[in-house]
């Protein structure tokens, strides 16, 4: 069986977008393969598009771990200049709807001014709290606390716990991002705190319009961009009043613009841009038992 694919990406966060006229393909294995940097196309995940009845395009997320994420804003706006460029949208008012587990995202392809080729999405309205793992306390929406203080590898931290479709936990301090050790604390509250995983953010608010981060995507690992994660750093930073209602979170990947006016739908801009278009030839590489390096590790 052979796939046609685009590899796609966004402040660095990078997808394998796949059409396929066949939805009998597991895509758990698939995803596995095909993301894998040295044997597959390498990606961070595998975003598989198909008809919608409620929106332009359905676009279901694989990790690249192989499970299955509720959300993703880098590969939302991916998929929404794909369909700009397959002209999969009749919308007279340039606005794109893609439905995914997380419910239809609006977006909208800019043109004109300093962002224009940019995508600018509706990433739907905040929840504060998430699910900890052997937690009794409950707090507003059956979510638990929204604040969490825990020690991880002697570390101690203030996590902010936001959801936006996935679960975040977010970190500020005022030191170095260089020499944190995100990928040390992120495997730990991702496979040990939190129920169900969970994406981590360190984060430093430079001025009230900037703030620098670097993320832990449960299911991939660090990545150079996670378009939900900055949004809920922009949204626990509003929260504690340190930054406006548009901020930037400058990423190692690129900036992304967010903005939130602290009551309604979180807003995302940033680039998407194609790659590189190819095939995927299943029963050759297709057939490779990749397993997961995340799922795999024993902690010490």
């Amino acid at each position: 069986m052979r796939l046609a694919f685009t590899k796609m990406q966004g402040t660095g966060n990078d997808f394998v977008v796949i059409e396929p006229q066949n939805a009998e393909i597991d895509w758990n294995h698939l995803a596995l393969a095909v993301c894998n940097r040295h044997y597959g196309v390498g990606a961070d995940g595998l975003l598989v598009l198909s008809p919608s009845r409620v929106a332009d395009i359905r676009m279901r997320i694989f990790n690249a771990d192989g499970s299955e994420a509720s959300a993703c804003g880098n590969g939302t706006r991916c998929v929404a200049k794909y369909c700009v460029e397959h002209h999969r949208t009749s919308s007279t008012d340039g606005r794109i709807t893609i439905e995914t587990l997380s419910g239809v995202r609006g977006a909208w392809y800019l043109e004109g001014g300093e962002k224009s080729g940019q995508v600018r999405i509706a990433m739907g309205v905040p929840v504060v709290g998430v699910p900890l793992a052997n937690h009794r306390e409950r707090g507003k929406n059956g979510l638990d606390i929204a604040h969490q203080r825990i020690t991880v590898r002697g570390m101690s931290l203030e996590l902010e716990l936001i959801s936006l479709g996935n679960p975040h936990a977010v970190h500020f301090t005022e030191s170095s991002l260089a020499d944190f050790p995100v990928s040390e604390i992120g495997k730990v509250l991702d496979l040990e705190v939190f129920r169900g995983g969970v994406n981590f953010e360190v984060a430093r608010v430079v001025n009230r319009r900037c703030i620098e981060a670097r993320v832990w995507e449960h299911g991939v690992g660090e990545t150079l961009a996670c378009g939900s994660g900055a949004c809920s750093i922009a949204v626990a930073a509003h929260l504690k009043k340190a930054i406006d209602s548009h901020v930037e979170v400058c990423l190692p990947g690129g900036p992304l613009s967010v903005e939130w006016d602290g009551r309604g739908e979180v807003f995302l801009t940033g680039p998407a841009q194609t790659v590189f278009q190819g095939e995927w030839v299943d029963g050759e590489a297709g057939e490779l038992e990749a397993s997961s390096p995340i799922k795999n590790e024993v902690l010490a």
